[in-house]
């Protein structure tokens, strides 16, 4: 007798404790990533701890639920194909469930020591292991995999470079110089910020949704979309604070204003797109389950995995979440306002743009390398070296990490749980 022929009334016994890990795993998601979304506000005094928390805790959880069931489609199919496992559906369970708890307990590590770690590459880390002890090297999708490993170097070069140009055009024109432009400079700042809103919320948080209704299908079609709304932000919002521009601290209240609404569509994107480094093993336990039971099943997620997933990233948030957003918001670099900005936006952009043109980045690597640019900009000696290097340390060992606690996990639940 196995785990898939017990049951809790009536609910088999594997896919109870599967949801207990993928919530375990959702977890770790929210205490770790979400500095993504507000560790440069914390860190540039723009909000507090409490509300940082509060704000990114409704937008994530609204993200996760509401536009997150297609992407699970990349993390359930994309490192190793399910259909090698179409005879040993329980060996898939198992090593789906192996994969969760690794995942989960790396990223509560991570979380513990305040690294900021790639949640994508650590469950896809936890993947490859069980692909290679259960399938051979030969069966893992290595071109995945060497994408996702170039986004080591492309993500916070790439960030890096358009948040210091960011930066040294507030440093140079706004910040310490008066300028006839500077009215100019702060609307295309503003524009700027009002498209990544935009475009990061149609093509990444609703780009589930939209797909459902066929609307903004196209790349194009989000751009113009973002665009237009772009403009529309920038006239009201120029209109509402244009009197505070006359001053250096002045334009940082500026940037203060503009940080609150980029967190909240960062975070509401956040929620949707790494919902699945929780729930995609969950959700490919799921469908493997009913399988083996002849029940009827869907490639849709659930909406209980959602909600699963969506609770989790909220509480990891709210009782960890603070020690990530400290490293990236306080212990890299000094940030102001316009630092914080400066960063949050090359961030999103560089994510956006990146993931329309097929290249592989990670959302964590990307807001680190930002800031490290910042810091370049201000001068060596701004960067706090030792934090960086820890940091560096960790994103090496992350995939390593993930592969060997999945094969250690694996090899004790088949050895526990069959029988």
């Amino acid at each position: 007798m196995t785990l898939i022929e017990l049951t809790i009334f009536g609910i088999p016994l594997i896919l109870i404790s599967s949801a207990m890990l993928g919530f375990f795993t959702a977890y770790g998601v929210g205490a770790n990533d979400v500095a993504n979304a507000m560790g440069t506000s914390v860190g540039s005094k723009v909000l507090t701890i409490k509300q940082a928390v509060l704000i990114a805790a409704v937008f994530e959880f609204l993200g996760a639920f509401l536009a997150g069931g297609g992407v699970t489609q990349t993390i359930r199919k994309g490192v190793i194909d399910p259909a090698l496992f179409e005879g040993n559906l329980e060996l898939l369970i198992y090593g789906m469930i192996s994969a969760l708890f690794a995942a989960g307990t790396w990223l509560l590590i991570a979380s513990l020591r305040g690294w900021p770690v790639s949640t994508t590459h650590t469950i896809v880390g936890a993947i490859v292991g069980f692909g290679i002890y259960t399938l051979g090297i030969e069966q893992i999708n290595w071109g995945v995999v060497g994408n996702i490993g170039l986004s080591w170097i492309t993500s916070p070069l790439s960030s890096a470079l358009v948040a210091g140009l960011f930066y040294y055009i507030c440093k140079e024109f706004l910040l310490t110089k008066k300028s006839k432009y500077k009215g100019l400079i702060i609307g295309i700042y503003i524009f700027l910020a009002g498209f990544a809103i935009a475009l990061i919320t149609v093509t990444k948080g609703l780009k589930n949704i939209f797909k459902q209704q066929e609307l903004f299908v196209t790349f194009e079609a989000s751009v113009t979309v973002s665009a237009i709304a772009a403009l529309i932000f920038t006239i009201i919002f120029y209109t509402f604070s244009r009197k505070k521009l006359k001053h250096a601290k002045d334009s940082e209240a500026q940037f203060a204003y503009l940080m609150i609404f980029t967190s909240c569509a960062v975070a509401f994107a956040h929620g949707s797109n790494d919902v699945a480094n929780a729930i995609g093993p969950l959700a490919a336990i799921n469908q493997a389950t009913s399988q083996l039971l002849g029940q009827p099943y869907t490639l849709e997620t659930p909406l209980w995995i959602l909600f699963l997933g969506g609770a989790g990233i909220v509480l990891g948030l709210a009782t960890l979440g603070y020690r990530v957003m400290k490293t990236i918001g306080e212990n890299i670099v000094k940030l102001s306002p316009s630092k914080g900005f400066s960063a949050q936006l090359a961030a999103a952009l560089t994510v956006v743009i990146a993931s329309q043109l097929d290249m592989p980045v990670s959302t964590t690597h990307t807001l680190v390398g930002a800031v490290i640019g910042i810091g370049l900009v201000e001068g060596a000696n701004s960067i706090n070296s030792r934090a960086v290097k820890g940091i560096l340390a960790s994103w090496i060992i992350t995939l390593p990490a993930g592969a060997l606690l999945s094969i250690g996990f694996l090899e004790l639940f088949t050895n526990l749980f069959t029988y």
